[in-house]
């Protein structure tokens, strides 16, 4: 099915990332297949996390669908886009309809992205991960690929104004390379077919990996608090007024 709405949603947001003078630094977009299915994870600070996810995986070529709360796609703007997308709507109620879904976009070659906290974090460090991403990529027997954004919620994040000012933010995007699905398989490998390890511990070390990238995003941010109050986007333990983990 041929995508006739991505490309020129792609397109508005680079025009918007551009008008607002973003500082965009990529880094291990090498890890995104060109081809076939893969499960994209990253962690959830911002209301548009999405954007910037997707757009890692624009140099390899690829559109994600990502796994969205089924209320969005009942709004009267952002559902019809959404549904052209092909992204993936999530009842939390009826959460086996959106992971068979989920499954079957996977098997058919897409890219799907999923946010495991199922919330942002209000303070920016990584809060308890859910386990269907990890039973995703085992079930379907695709790439498990962690991602890491920092400094998107200095543009809209929850309990905070938006700002799409021209203030010349930096954006920090990390890729890892394909967590194993089983131990002992080297990076970048699937296991065996039929050879997986327990979810709940590959989700573990899923989120581990995802500390990794955060914490290496952080360090390789160019920017600081610029004045009294200007702290609250940074986490509590580097130093900011950001809410205490668990928010």
């Amino acid at each position: 099915m041929a995508d006739l709405v991505y490309p020129p949603v792609v397109g508005i947001c680079k025009t918007a990332f551009k008008a607002m003078d973003l500082r965009i630094d990529l880094k291990g977009q090498e890890h995104v297949p060109r081809r076939g299915g893969a499960v994209l994870v990253s962690n959830h600070i911002s209301y548009l996390d999405f954007v910037f996810c997707g757009y890692a995986a624009r140099p390899a070529k690829r559109f994600v669908r990502f796994m969205t709360k089924e209320s969005v796609f009942r709004h009267r703007v952002s559902g019809p886009l959404l549904r052209a997308m092909r992204h993936i709507p999530v009842d939390r109620a009826q959460g086996g309809q959106a992971f068979s879904h989920a499954l079957r976009a996977l098997r058919s070659g897409e890219v799907v992205g999923v946010f495991p906290e199922a919330t942002i974090s209000q303070s920016f460090t990584l809060k308890s991960f859910k386990s269907g991403a990890a039973r995703l990529a085992q079930q379907a027997g695709v790439p498990l690929l962690p991602m890491a954004v920092w400094g998107t919620q200095r543009i809209w994040t929850k309990g905070r104004p938006r700002d799409f000012g021209r203030n010349h933010l930096p954006i920090t995007l990390r890729l890892g390379a394909p967590v194993p699905t089983v131990d002992g398989v080297a990076d970048g490998a699937l296991p065996a077919e039929g050879a997986h390890e327990d979810a709940e511990k590959l989700t573990e070390r899923l989120k581990g990996r995802i500390q990794e990238l955060l914490e290496a995003a952080q360090r390789a941010y160019p920017d600081h608090p610029r004045g009294p109050g200007d702290d609250w986007w940074q986490p509590a333990h580097l130093g900011g007024s950001a809410p205490a983990p668990g928010v």
